[in-house]
């Protein structure tokens, strides 16, 4: 047990600004896009096919990560590769399916080692 017992009570600014990764992150198709891009760079046209999505409308998304810099980019001849921020998004990712997998089996697929991403 910890001597301090009191939450921490953090900044305004840092609140808010939290509340918004998580909220461009709660949806569907970030989500899928995020976890997509956990290990390796995908293009709009790789990751609209692997979405079956339009393209216009993935891109669409990735701007929206982008702006919350859940994924950077990178010019690659005339492609653009897009992949996940940092360690900490990745993280954000990771945790978030392994916690929902907590709440839909008493043995989630991460400790079966089905579906784990290492």
């Amino acid at each position: 047990m910890h001597a301090n017992t009191q939450p921490p009570v953090w900044d305004d600014d840092l609140v808010t600004l939290a509340v918004e990764v998580l909220r461009v992150l709660a949806d569907r198709t970030r989500l899928q896009l995020a976890g997509l891009l956990l290990d390796e760079e995908k293009s709009v046209t790789e990751l609209a096919g692997e979405l079956d999505r339009p393209i216009p409308a993935v891109s669409q998304h990735l701007a929206k990560m982008r702006m919350a810099r859940l994924v950077v980019t990178r010019r690659d001849g005339s492609s653009v590769l897009y992949r996940v921020e940092n360690g900490h998004v990745r993280q954000l990712v990771v945790d978030t399916i392994g916690h929902v997998e907590h709440l839909l089996d008493d043995v989630p697929p991460h400790h079966r080692g089905v579906g784990v991403v290492s």
